[in-house]
């Protein structure tokens, strides 16, 4: 079960505890489910300290690194879209105690000037809008940088989604300050560091998405990936595989209402 369903279960029947069977509490934050065990300071603002402790004693030992997983990509790409949507963030949702995730929006731009980019797209200047845009936010949000990248490329419209979508995962950070980093010269300066990490793969990237794991590519893998990422990942994690890996069954404290 992924973190913010077990969380809300948890809620729920610690809701039912204290509460006269009415009605459950719930907490007065800003932030989704999903985040509220993000930081101390978020789960304090939620009042779920407790059930974010009991959420993370269940979480699978660190003494084994987490499978690797870097995407290169572009925001405007078809098939990047749909791997993001339909492998790579539904096989995080479910595994990120043993997955690490990297996101690069770069893909196949080069850095020449173009109109009003100094960078050419493959999906022309909007792209490369969108691939600066996202740079800027996954630098700028930490944890939430992934639900934000993907509520965006989920959209039918993926640059005018990520005002909306930052508001919804990450409150805290205004968007000024995304449009500060993509008007001004952190932004330049994330793009070119993608592009210098782009152009150090080896071996170099023919197409996107390219994906690598734990810094390396092979063809098989990249085959696996795309028909089942979440098989791969668990296949390819070293340590005691987690529930969701082997189906064994979770038993939670029963509640009902």
């Amino acid at each position: 079960m992924k973190l913010s369903g077990l969380l809300a279960v948890l809620l729920l029947l610690s809701g039912d505890r204290r509460s006269s069977g009415t009605s459950h509490p719930k907490p007065a934050c800003r932030y989704p489910p999903s985040q509220w065990c993000r930081s101390l300071e978020i789960a304090i603002q939620c009042h779920v300290q407790k059930q974010c402790m009991e959420v993370n004693a269940t979480r699978t030992s660190r003494a084994v690194p987490p499978v690797s997983v870097t995407l290169y990509y572009e925001s405007l790409c078809p098939a990047c879209r749909s791997f993001i949507t339909q492998q790579l963030f539904p096989t995080w949702t479910m595994l990120q105690d043993i997955m690490a995730v990297t996101l690069v929006p770069y893909g196949n731009a080069k850095e020449i000037p173009s109109g009003n980019s100094p960078f050419t797209c493959q999906h022309g200047e909007a792209e490369c809008r969108g691939n600066m845009m996202e740079a800027c936010i996954i630098h700028l949000t930490g944890h939430s940088a992934f639900h934000i990248i993907n509520c965006m490329e989920a959209s039918a419209d993926v640059l005018s989604a990520a005002q909306p979508c930052l508001q919804l995962f990450s409150p805290s950070v205004s968007w000024s300050r995304v449009d500060s980093c993509l008007n001004g010269a952190l932004g330049h300066q994330l793009i070119h560091a993608n592009a210098a990490k782009t152009r150090a793969l080896g071996p170099a990237h023919t197409h996107v998405p390219w994906v690598t794991f734990n810094g390396e590519y092979t063809e098989e893998n990249e085959d696996r990936a795309m028909s089942s990422l979440f098989t791969l990942v668990c296949q390819l994690y070293k340590g005691v595989k987690p529930p969701a890996c082997t189906g064994a069954p979770v038993r939670l404290n029963r509640g009902f209402c």
